[in-house]
């Protein structure tokens, strides 16, 4: 089969790492990287040899599948403009700026029979992978997203840049709907939230625990679970998950009655695998891990948080 025609959106940080990805796959032909600054996209262009477009509108009829790399205020416009024309979206997180354009993004992909798939990079990273069936049942779960100031990404607060990852696992893995939330959070050097902590409590029981900042020295990213019999812990960051189980006996002088596993994986490539995953699902029609509804789930999440950060 030939490569699929594809082009990135968006040619910032973020953007020059998926054009790199896309000219690097066999089952990509990159045609162009799109930017409305000439300064940016023409150098990413002439490094990967490919075309420098200002305008998406430009490559609509050239391409089968795109990645959308902008801010997020633009994601719903290029999306919809890029469904409506037939063509396979990969949308970076959070999916858009409002829960009601989520939907209608949704819609547009399911009535053109295209993948709209969302940019959650963590379900792709290896120790996630293989602890998700260990998540599942939990009874608590702690996650800790730690990150130091940085412009990129200011454009929405801590909880939409940072937090809704972990929103995204947790609500992955959990599958029951939410009970209640409890959040605090504030500004720090943005005009947004740049920390955060929410409490999120769902109907079986379930509550998870999620802190967000983005003014930290160092950092860090990990989760931990704890269900009736076993603690399950992720550095996420490292890539180790280290499992403890109950065993038969009571604790003694000895020790614990536990049994203790801990597997390292390898650091890899999450957003060549998800780009991989993103082209696999449609070349074969298959459903992508994280789906428009998956995006859309995680963004009406974090927009409660932040509804409740912000007094509204």
């Amino acid at each position: 089969m030939n490569p699929l025609r594809t082009a990135v959106i968006g040619a910032g940080y973020l953007g020059r790492f998926h054009a790199e990805k896309y000219a690097s796959l066999p089952q990509s032909n990159l045609i162009a990287v799109v930017d409305p600054r000439p300064e940016v996209r023409d150098a990413l262009a002439m490094q990967l040899g490919v075309r420098a477009v200002a305008h998406h509108e430009e490559i609509l009829s050239e391409v089968d599948a795109v990645s959308v790399v902008t801010t997020t205020p633009h994601h719903y416009a290029i999306a919809r403009d890029c469904l409506q024309a037939g063509v396979h979206v990969l949308v970076e997180k959070p999916i858009t700026e409002t829960v009601a354009q989520a939907e209608a993004l949704i819609t547009l992909a399911r009535d053109h029979a295209r993948v709209l798939q969302v940019g959650h990079l963590e379900r792709f990273n290896p120790a996630i992978l293989a602890a998700e069936r260990y998540l599942r049942g939990a009874r608590f779960i702690e996650c800790q997203r730690l990150a130091p100031f940085k412009e990129r990404g200011t454009d929405v607060n801590v909880v939409l840049d940072l937090m809704i990852h972990d929103i995204d696992i947790v609500q992955s893995v959990i599958g029951e709907p939410i009970e209640s939330i409890d959040a605090v959070g504030t500004p720090v050097f943005s005009g947004a939230v740049d920390i955060a902590n929410a409490r999120i409590r769902f109907v079986g029981g379930c509550v998870a625990n999620v802190t967000a900042s983005r003014v930290s020295l160092k950092s860090e990213r990990k989760l931990r679970a704890f269900r009736d019999d076993s603690y399950v812990s992720i550095d996420l960051q490292q890539r180790v998950l280290t499992r403890i189980d109950k065993r038969e006996g009571k604790p003694s002088s000895a020790g614990l009655p536990v049994n203790i596993e801990e597997q390292s994986f390898e650091q890899g490539d999450a957003l060549r695998a998800e780009i991989e995953h993103f082209l696999e699902c449609i070349v074969e029609g298959r459903v992508p891990w994280v789906t428009g509804e998956d995006g859309r789930r995680a963004l009406e999440t974090a927009t409660r948080i932040t509804h409740l950060l912000s007094g509204a």
